[in-house]
């Protein structure tokens, strides 16, 4: 039910053949290349700059947890240091 057979398909393409004319085909196939090979390269486009995005978000989040485990040593040492003087 959901297959094209070989008289559907002959059917479909003589009504574009009557509607566009022999002439007009070969053009039109050209301008869905064309915008075909845009939308590709829009895509890939679209994917780099999500790729590059994680990489920065990668290195940044890794940069703010060294950051934060600095400062939570710094605080254990400080609070360490004061415990000591306090006995």
């Amino acid at each position: 039910m959901g297959s094209f057979g070989g008289m559907e398909i002959l059917i479909v393409l003589m009504v574009i053949l009557l509607f566009f004319g022999a002439k007009r085909i070969p053009e039109l196939a050209r301008g869905i290349g064309q915008g075909m090979n845009e939308f590709r390269k829009a895509s890939d486009q679209i994917k780099q700059e999500l790729e590059q995005g994680e990489k920065e978000g990668l290195k940044s989040e890794s940069k703010t947890q060294t950051k934060t485990k600095t400062k939570t040593n710094t605080n254990t040492n400080t609070n360490t240091s004061e415990e000591s003087k306090v006995n």
